[in-house]
């Protein structure tokens, strides 16, 4: 396998387009949306303790996971800028989540400490591709499906902590996603840390100059 810049690492699957330089686009906006939505939600729950609101926030920011990057298929609008705002508003909302929802104790630390720990073997494994020249992996269904899983969890937990009515059936769905997102989540890092290794590897070859 033949060396490759950073910017030239394949991409998340998008089909026959290539990725464009465009920054004023639908699915853009969308994701810089979510991205303000983070710091509306820790204001929400963490300042203003209005539960409720910070619920509504949550559930927009994970239902809408998915649409930027539908609408940039569908409009053929994928940009560079695009596939860096989509995985970073992912991240910030999980991070976001984890430590509000720990501080006000509606997750346990281990919990959190779990998903920091498979962030920071990312940002190691990230580190090591960019000293050899490369990227970041392409965003793998995996990862995809542990973040929605994750993004799904936190809003029904914060609601089993204010619907005291179906508190025990919202808590066991809530942590039913949790867990199997964490895994997951667990799963895809081993994948992106396999991959890393695979073109490590590659680089240091007799062929990486091919």
């Amino acid at each position: 396998m033949s060396r490759r810049p950073a910017r030239a690492e394949q991409p998340p699957d998008t089909g026959d387009q290539t990725p464009g330089n465009q920054v004023l686009t639908l699915p853009n906006l969308i994701s810089f949306g979510r991205l303000l939505g983070v710091p509306l939600f820790l204001y929400l729950f963490l300042v203003e303790r209005a539960d409720v609101a910070a619920i509504i926030v949550l559930a927009i920011g994970g239902t809408t996971d998915w649409v930027d990057g539908w609408i940039a298929r569908r409009l053929r609008q994928v940009s560079r800028l695009g596939e860096l705002l989509d995985p970073l508003a992912d991240r910030l909302y999980i991070l976001a989540t984890l430590l509000a929802f720990t501080a006000r104790e509606v997750v346990p630390w281990q919990f959190t400490a779990a998903l920091l720990a498979r962030e920071l073997l990312l940002l190691a494994s990230l580190a090591v591709l960019r000293r050899y020249g490369y990227g970041p992996p392409p965003v793998h269904y995996v990862g995809k499906t542990a973040t929605f899983l994750l993004l799904a969890a936190f809003p029904v937990l914060l609601l089993a902590t204010e619907w005291s009515a179906a508190s025990t059936a919202m808590a066991a769905i809530g942590w039913g996603l949790a867990w199997w997102g964490l895994v997951l989540y667990w799963v895809a890092g081993g994948m992106y840390v396999v991959q890393a290794a695979r073109l490590v590897r590659a680089a240091r070859g007799p062929g990486a100059a091919a």
